[in-house]
């Protein structure tokens, strides 16, 4: 797990890259490598490449990067894991492969499979990645971000270079490169607390998609293209029991949370009491001589909109005989690590969960643990948020609506009379355009929201611009490529396509790499999604239960307890903390952001804030805090 970074000149530009630029560039992500770095240069000068190791696989000095082939036609510098490389390494020795530098890394493993098979190599990875590979055989530079988008890339193009990395303060480490914020980015933002691929906040700097190739030839020329979407790969399990497909789904499990304990360092387990995790523990202790290393975040005091999760956290623990930490968070540790955690995320992510985040990596990486397992993606595929219930049934409302129109025009009647909720009223209108109700987990600003509390002149720029606009294109696809096009597999893939890449893994990314910890998904690994992916919609909803057949899967490896628990999503207490989060400094900096930057308008920030709003608040905190880090007095070196 690794920073990477690198340039490429064009041919017949005379502005170059240095590699004492190079490194100061790098050296931006040092978190994320503190084991080792490197560089190298071709001998024309035209490609860089710059790497910052945190070593888990293969701990030899020979395993550093920029990694060449035996050939050396070949470089790559890359950020991740690939679970099955010993698998695929004695693959390539069969056929002829039997040069290696290395006793066991998957780094050369991706050299070698890419020189036998070409691109066409990535079908046959198994884990998370983002790598550039120079070929100097053809000068084209690749890049490839892994099949969900656990790990991020991003890209920016100047001064006829291009140049790439793997945290966006590496680009920006450039001083070529000019800072500018992306308008429409914004927009999207206030929806869905993260910008969507292939946007960033900043102008000029893009973000690789998951499952996504990008191939840059020296001349300028650049191609991308998607080489996985899970409706290219589903078996629908139309004719198998439900007894069938959850032993199915415990199999696969077992498999993935194996090939993510492979590791040279040690590894943990984050742990909430959850389902989720409760079975990542569960498993990981399959077989295990030692005792797992488990972690809980919670906080002090009593928060009404928040019960601590550390009980049943230790629960599962002594259920698995874990050697388990907790630590305990208070208002300070939040407010003290606000200007840090915008510095780490690079650009805003208004999810308040990433401040325990931080803290519970801090804790695995401070008792010894170089790499942690966490839960995320289980709910998304198997129907696992409460809320979801309610968007099925008014998409159910929409549709019965949409097919009368006098009914229609009662509710909208309503609406305007005050009778009905407006995010409720949104909702329900999106019908009438074709668009599906829900279009991401995570929405904060509804579309009148945003037009209230977008300036004047920026949303006259904006005018015509809808959060639908940033999911049209999976939705196209899902109604194209979609097996079973339902409500529910609808929701499972619009956040698979931007809220689990964007915002849930990114913030796991950004969190656990800050303090050089390596987080790894198993419901994420691309086999066990698509199997779920295969499940006929009506077993995963079974009335109100949440998670139907991930329950029936893990019941007789889980207490019953565990299994049946009411969901509590991993939260800060934001509503109990706001007051004192809100300190006259932070407020300052709402203040100074919205009377400067121009972005939003000044008196409806100050309603928002006023009403002690949680959600829009924090998604207003974050962003003003990092348009200060970036726009206004503060400077990345300073913080």
């Amino acid at each position: 797990m690794c920073g990477i970074v690198g340039a490429l000149t064009f041919d017949g530009s005379s502005v170059g890259i240095t590699e004492e630029r190079l490194v100061r560039m790098r050296d931006t992500m040092a978190h994320r490598g503190p084991d080792g770095a490197g560089v190298w240069m071709s001998e024309d000068r035209r490609v860089a490449l710059g790497h910052r190791r945190l070593a888990i696989i293969d701990l030899s000095p020979e395993a550093g990067q920029p990694m060449h082939d035996a050939s050396g036609d070949l470089t790559i510098v890359y950020n991740g894991e690939i679970y099955n490389h010993a698998e695929l390494r004695r693959n390539l020795q069969a056929l002829g492969h039997r040069r290696w530098r290395t006793d066991h890394s998957d780094t050369e493993v991706i050299l070698e499979a890419f020189r036998q098979w070409g691109i066409d190599c990535l079908s046959r990875l198994r884990g998370m990645f983002a790598f550039a590979l120079w070929d100097s055989r053809s000068r084209e530079l690749w890049l490839v971000r892994d099949r969900i988008g656990i790990k991020p890339l991003y890209y920016a193009e100047h001064h006829g270079r291009f140049t790439f990395a793997s945290e966006i303060k590496a680009l920006l480490a450039d001083p070529d490169f000019s800072a500018v914020v992306n308008e429409e980015a914004l927009y999207h933002y206030l929806t869905f607390l993260a910008a969507p691929a292939p946007m960033t906040l900043f102008a000029g700097v893009s973000k690789l998609a998951p499952g996504h190739w990008l191939r840059v030839r020296a001349d300028g020329t650049k191609e991308t293209y998607r080489y996985w979407d899970v409706w290219d790969h589903v078996s629908p399990l139309v004719g198998r029991t439900e007894d069938e497909i959850a032993e199915m789904l415990l199999a696969e499990l077992r498999t993935t949370v194996q090939l993510r304990k492979v590791s040279d360092r040690p590894v943990g387990v984050f742990l909430s009491g959850g389902i989720d995790s409760a079975t990542n523990a569960t498993l990981f202790a399959e077989g295990e001589s030692a005792a797992v290393k488990t972690f809980t975040v919670g906080y002090k005091g009593d928060n009404l909109s928040y019960e601590n999760e550390t009980g049943h956290a230790r629960r599962v623990a002594g259920h698995v005989g874990a050697s388990h930490h907790d630590i305990f968070l208070t208002t300070e540790d939040v407010t003290s690590f606000l200007p840090r955690m915008v510095f780490y995320q690079d650009e805003p992510l208004g999810d308040p969960v990433c401040v325990p985040l931080y803290h519970v990596a801090k804790l695995a990486r401070d008792n010894g643990v170089v790499v942690c397992q966490v839960g995320e993606g289980a709910d998304e595929l198997f129907h696992g948020y409460p809320s979801w219930i309610t968007m099925r049934r008014l998409q159910s409302l929409n549709d019965i609506l949409l097919a009368n129109p006098v009914r229609r025009l009662a509710v909208w009647g309503l609406g305007m009379v005050g009778r009905v909720p407006e995010r409720r009223l949104e909702y329900l209108g999106r019908g009438s355009r074709g668009e599906p109700v829900f279009v991401s987990g995570a929405a904060v600003f509804t579309e009148g929201q945003k037009k209230r509390v977008l300036a004047s002149p920026l949303r006259a720029r904006l005018s015509g611009l809808s959060s639908y606009d940033a999911v049209r294109s999976a939705h196209e696809r899902f109604k194209a490529a979609a097996w079973e096009p339902t409500t529910v597999n609808w929701m499972s893939y619009a956040d698979l396509r931007l809220r689990l890449p964007e915002l849930l893994l990114m913030r796991v990314d950004k969190m656990s790499m800050a303090v050089s910890l390596e987080a790894r998904v198993p419901f994420l690994d691309h086999e066990f999604v698509t199997l779920a992916m295969s499940i006929p919609s009506r077993m995963k909803v079974r009335g109100g239960v949440t998670k139907a057949m991930l329950k029936r899967a893990v019941r007789g490896i889980l207490p019953d307890d565990v299994i049946d628990r009411p969901k509590q999503g991993f939260a800060l207490p934001v509503r109990d903390w706001l007051g004192k989060l809100l300190t006259p400094e932070n407020r300052d900096t709402i203040r100074r952001f919205t009377n400067e930057s121009g972005l939003l308008d000044v008196h409806e920030v100050e309603r928002i804030v006023d009403s002690a709003d949680p959600d829009r608040t924090w998604t207003i905190l974050n962003l003003a805090l990092w348009w200060q880090l970036h726009f206004g007095n503060h400077t990345q070196a300073e913080l």
